[in-house]
């Protein structure tokens, strides 16, 4: 895993949820250890890793993603 992956999988479980962790870096960092696309509604993504599934929604008006989204990726 690279150190960028590494800065941003910290900033995800950090006890206080960064604002500004851009939805490109989240992106790169889920494809790196294997998750899975597909389109859903709109701009919402399902992503599935592990079994796992949970839908992201990619922000329109800015590079960072929602606290909420973050603290649902958790």
């Amino acid at each position: 895993m690279s150190k960028k992956h590494q800065k941003v999988l910290e900033s995800i479980f950090s006890d206080h949820i960064s604002g500004n962790i851009h939805w490109k870096e989240i992106e790169a960092l889920l494809k790196h250890i294997g998750a899975t696309f597909s389109e859903a509604k709109g701009a919402r993504l399902l992503v599935r890793l592990n079994g796992a599934e949970i839908i992201l929604h990619r922000p329109h008006h800015s590079a960072a993603m929602s606290k909420t989204d973050i603290h649902s990726l958790r």
